[in-house]
């Protein structure tokens, strides 16, 4: 390869807030850009600012976003002579890379043939230790007889429990299962093998010994074709759920300048090893004697690289388009500064509470929180589809300190205006103001460990929402609510409301002018009008003066308060609610918006409570639904590759003792 390969327009072969990203950079480079999108992003933020864009197929990203010969073709309608590939789909695959090169576009990333090296989990194990850097004892064969049940189930055991069972291929917590005892394994194979399938392709496993309580820890390296290869600090990505990142912060609370010093070596000594170039990350597990082991390189651009961003002041979008075209890196070792702390949070489309599953929908509102960097690519009435991951924005806090950063950050989130999907905004808040967390000693198991404090219910909390919202949809009726201070008081008027779906009673009256007192559960609230206006609401809460944000559809209010988000719907005028359990009947309800993976049990099988019946995919992870009770299967509602939305009836089962529903 020539030193320098120079090109004038990018495709960015991504979506979302990181497509924003690197069209933002791309631009003030001097680079005409190009947008990808599928049928779910004809009109999104990243097609409005690139300068041309190309649709490439279907919602569904095997059909446009992972389909390579799509995204070859429309880099050849545009005339785009290089692709940034940003991070996640395609970002880390090989043939991408190579067709890339084939088809004489400038793959902005590392080579081919760099990926294959550090794709395969297994492969890079053994090319590290020959590298000299620690790996975690585990055991990977690609022989497809050592890849059975059996030959994996007494690999575990002679490794000792707990185990890791990890894709080779994978990726972002996708294939990836912690198995506790030898009872386990079997499901967590299967699970783990299906889910790598449906994300990768390829559903070879391999094993490792699960560190206990570790922190996650990782070294941001960068490298050109010239021989040079520094490295940026490290991060610490110990907050995690389902072994996806949640939080990440530099410098590591647990790393001093002799390990930094030490990792960072190792992590240069690995890039330089495979003659690696362009922006990679070296990800390690640090136990609490301070030993660290590889456990794998992306060989990519991190979400987590504007974290690095605010310690370095550098652009890393820009060297990597640099180091693309040829150029030297643009700071030696010696160079390069680390100024303060920095923490991340992604804010992901889940619900927090129901085990992190993914949720879709319409955004109606949002406004980011200002004083911090937010990555995002959303304005109101985004959808948020079912079919990509479920992160939507990021914020990023920079401080002289970390308690500065961590503040700053808690008081972001809990500004941030996001109304319409559910969000895991308010969990964020409640990380980063957790004392665990705050005193930096947070590891990979502090969401297990702290699950009680982080998703407690504050009932005192519900309740004022409650009755706020019942105050804002009477005066959104344009009725006598508002802050129309001239009419007398008015009888009470009761409500029936639901609070995420769980019905509340309300008795709302009118005191005087601007003055209302609304009974929720045998507890009175007083309310104040100051003022309502564009989604804003301003009132004495008690009597003490907050602001609120909310958005109506119809009878549904989205309310929001610091951070945390109430959907309260309006029944008085619907027939009466009833508290009801989908499970205690035997029905199956989807949990969320997705895709079918495959549907586990057929009609007339008898089936024990607990068990698997049916997988389904949102934002690529698999989701198993289980049984609620014990009995035969009815009926199914729906079949293997079927998008179904959320809480539609999928399964049926007759509970042992009930008679069967008729058809």
């Amino acid at each position: 390869m020539s030193p320098a390969t120079p090109f004038t327009k990018i495709l960015v072969a991504n979506r979302g807030e990181i497509a924003l990203r690197i069209i933002a950079t791309a631009h003030a480079m001097g680079y005409d850009t190009v947008a990808v999108c599928s049928e779910a992003d004809a009109d999104a933020p990243h097609v409005r600012a690139a300068d041309q864009a190309v649709a490439i197929g279907a919602s569904a990203p095997s059909q446009s976003y992972l389909n390579i010969e799509a995204l070859i073709a429309a880099a050849r309608a545009s005339g785009a002579d290089a692709v940034h590939p940003g991070y996640g789909f395609l970002a880390e695959n090989e043939a991408f890379a190579a067709a890339c090169a084939e088809a004489g576009l400038v793959f902005i990333g590392p080579t081919a043939r760099a990926i294959h090296a550090m794709g395969d989990k297994a492969a890079a194990k053994r090319l590290m230790r020959e590298a000299g850097v620690p790996c975690i004892p585990g055991f990977h064969s690609e022989d497809p007889a050592d890849q059975s049940e059996e030959r994996l189930a007494a690999a575990a055991a002679r490794i000792g429990y707990p185990v890791m069972i990890k894709a080779t291929a994978g990726g972002g917590g996708r294939g990836m299962r912690r198995v506790p005892s030898p009872q386990g394994f079997a499901e967590a194979l299967r699970s783990a093998r299906s889910e790598a399938l449906h994300a990768f392709g390829d559903a070879t496993v391999l094993l490792e010994r699960a560190i206990e309580a570790p922190r996650h820890v990782e070294i941001q390296v960068f490298a050109d074709r010239h021989g040079q290869v520094v490295h940026l600090g490290e991060r610490d990505c110990s907050v995690q759920r389902r072994h996806q990142k949640l939080v990440e912060e530099s410098p590591s609370p647990a790393v001093d300048t002799a390990l930094r010093q030490q990792m960072g070596a190792t992590a240069v000594a690995a890039a330089r090893a495979i003659a690696y170039e362009g922006a990679g990350t070296l990800e390690f597990l640090l136990d609490a004697q301070g030993r660290y082991y590889f456990m794998e390189m992306n060989t990519r651009l991190q979400v987590e690289h504007a974290v690095t961003e605010a310690l370095t002041g550098l652009d890393l979008v820009e060297w990597q388009i640099r180091v693309a075209a040829g150029e030297p890196l643009p700071l030696q070792q010696q160079d390069i500064r680390l100024e303060g702390h920095a923490i991340e949070v992604r804010l992901c489309a889940e619900d927090a509470a129901a085990g992190f599953l993914p949720r879709s929908g319409v955004l109606r509102r949002w406004r980011p929180a200002p004083g911090v960097r937010v990555d995002h690519a959303l304005r109101d009435g985004a959808t948020v589809p079912p079919f990509y991951d479920s992160m939507i924005a990021k914020l990023v806090a920079h401080g002289r300190t970390r308690e500065d950063a961590r503040r700053r950050l808690a008081r972001a989130l809990r500004a941030t205006v996001a109304l319409g999907v559910t969000t895991n905004q308010d969990f964020l808040a409640r990380c980063l103001e957790h004392p665990v967390f705050a005193a930096g000693g947070a590891t990979t198991d502090f969401i297990a460990r702290h699950e009680t404090q982080l998703l407690s219910r504050d009932d005192g909390a519900q309740r004022r929402a409650l009755a706020v919202a019942a105050w804002l949809l009477q005066a959104t009726d344009g009725g006598e609510w508002g802050v129309d201070d001239t009419l007398a008081p008015h009888w009470p008027v009761g409500m029936r409301l639901a609070l995420d779906g769980q019905p509340a009673a309300v008795r709302l009256t009118r005191r005087g002018p601007r003055r209302f007192e609304a009974e929720v559960d045998g507890l009175s609230h007083t309310i104040e009008a100051v003022s309502i206006g564009d989604g804003e609401a301003r009132c004495a809460l008690d009597g003490v003066i907050e602001g609120f944000s909310f958005a109506r559809e119809g009878s549904l209010m989205w309310l929001g308060h610091r951070g945390r988000q109430y959907g309260v719907e309006d029944h008085t005028r619907a027939p009466a609610l009833r508290r009801t359990d989908d499970r205690a009947d035997g029905r199956v309800l989807a949990t969320m918006n997705g895709r079918v993976v495959s549907v586990l049990v057929a009609v007339g099988e008898r089936v024990q409570a607990g068990s698997a019946v049916l997988v389904l995919e949102a934002m690529k992870m698999e989701h198993v639904h289980s049984a609620p009770v014990s009995g035969t299967v009815g009926a199914l509602h729906v079949g293997a590759g079927e998008q179904v939305t959320a809480r539609r009836l999928v399964v049926e089962i007759v509970p042992d003792g009930a008679a069967a529903r008729p058809s």
